[in-house]
């Protein structure tokens, strides 16, 4: 019998509906030239360090909040196809997740150009659309390759390891913003199709569009595929960024199987895993 989970594609919309009205804001914001921040800080990079630090700080509130902890906060099709090829989500729910990430990606900056209207649109702006930088479409795809493989390369062994599991959506976070500071004079820093597709409807800007639907994702399988070659598949517990304990998972989940994991939840309930003596 067909199960849909419509809640979970609905946080799965909405996550990246907030990610892209954050990116759009912060952007307007450093860039547009009526705002004040582009006189006062004139280095494009250090305006882009401001940028990182918002939208690594938008993704850990994501990630850590209710809903995103329970969708597991992929809010990118390339996270969800690889957590689907290992196993770890339906073709249903994979289906609709990826279907959710485009329509929230392209609503979210259709809200951000509804609140700040002429602004989001500007040249300077152009609604936080993801582009290939001056040193080509191979140097952008390149390095779109290159953020995507470690960032996924950082979910994985992160998020299947008890330690630090709790922490993947901080780790995540950091990297957003140092990947927006450093690396998106080369391609804008997207990792993300449906981002990237929710700016360019948008902005009318499909240069390059193609970098963005195959870079990331042939990135995060082979991040995947790195990672079950050193630790095997069984090593993959769930699909989620961060596992809240004690709560249903609508993932093939194995979430207690891992090493530590029952440790790390006594541990966070303040109990004792030591007998009393």
């Amino acid at each position: 019998m067909l199960q849909f989970h419509w809640l979970e594609y609905a946080i799965e919309a909405s996550l990246l509906g907030v990610f892209m009205v954050a990116a759009c804001l912060a952007v307007a914001v450093f860039e547009h030239p009526a705002s004040p921040l582009p006189r006062r800080f004139t280095s494009p990079f250090v305006r882009r360090v401001f940028i990182g630090a918002l939208m690594g700080l938008t993704a850990i509130a994501l990630i850590s909040s209710a809903p995103g902890q329970r969708s597991g906060a992929h809010m990118n099709p390339g996270t969800t196809l690889t957590f689907l090829v290992l196993g770890k989500v339906r073709p249903l729910d994979a289906v609709f997740y990826i279907c959710a990430q485009f329509v929230g990606g392209i609503a979210g900056v259709l809200i951000a150009r509804l609140a700040l209207r002429r602004a989001v649109s500007h040249d300077r702006v152009k609604c936080a659309a993801t582009l290939p930088g001056t040193g080509g479409l191979g140097i952008a795809w390149i390095a779109e390759f290159t953020i995507a493989f470690l960032l996924m390369s950082m979910i994985l062994w992160s998020s299947n390891s008890a330690p630090t599991a709790p922490y993947t959506g901080l780790f995540a976070g950091l990297m957003v913003a140092t990947f927006i500071a450093i690396e998106a004079p080369f391609s804008g820093m997207s990792m993300n199709p449906a981002r990237t597709l929710g700016s360019a409807v948008h902005a009318g800007a499909f240069r390059g569009l193609w970098i963005y639907f195959t870079a990331p994702p042939l990135a995060m399988l082979s991040a995947a595929l790195l990672y079950i070659s050193v630790r095997g598949a069984d090593s993959v517990y769930c699909a989620k960024l961060e596992h809240p304990h004690g709560r249903g998972c609508i993932f093939n989940c194995r979430i207690d199987h891992m090493p530590g994991w029952r440790a790390t939840r006594l541990g966070q309930s303040g109990i004792s895993s030591v007998p009393p003596r």
